[in-house]
């Protein structure tokens, strides 16, 4: 008897935690914006038929979502964020975590940054964020909180009621 009532439970938290949100991390931004939510995306961006570990980030007052795909190599790891207003890279050397415009090779996802677009003040402060090395979620939760910051016409992120 025992042992049936403990395969149930097991089949059943089993089957709770298939339908479980894929949610790997959740914080807060210190903005408008609110709470920060990130998730595995349900599909993955692929790169010259590499599929790279892919995020995607939402907030409490925006319906904007932000596409973060991470390109890991040997000496860097480069974290492509995309959004509907504007489109970076930020990679971790190992010495530093920050922001950089997007190279050329990412240019076949549809990604374009315009200095129209974005805050130059912003991009300049975030050229460096830390110099501590950190886990791909980790780094996206940085940029959950600092990405919002570039794009120019912030208030536009916004949700309006």
């Amino acid at each position: 008897m025992k042992r049936t009532v403990l395969s149930l439970m097991l089949v059943f938290s089993l089957s709770l935690a298939s339908f479980a949100e894929k949610y790997v991390a959740t914080g807060k931004t210190w903005s408008v914006l609110g709470d920060y939510r990130i998730e595995v995306a349900s599909t993955p961006v692929i790169i010259d038929g590499k599929e790279l570990q892919t995020f995607v980030i939402t907030y409490d007052n925006s319906d904007s979502k932000i596409t973060v795909a991470v390109d890991k190599q040997k000496k860097c790891n480069k974290f492509i964020v995309m959004s509907d207003k504007l489109a970076v890279q930020y990679v971790c050397t190992g010495t530093y975590f920050g922001v950089e415009k997007i190279e050329k090779d990412y240019l076949c996802l549809g990604c374009k940054t315009t200095d129209e677009d974005m805050d130059r003040s912003a991009y300049l402060s975030q050229k460096i964020i830390t110099r501590e090395a950190a886990s791909p979620l980790e780094n996206t939760k940085l940029i959950a909180c600092y990405f919002p910051a570039l794009v120019k016409d912030f208030d536009s992120m916004i949700a309006k009621k």
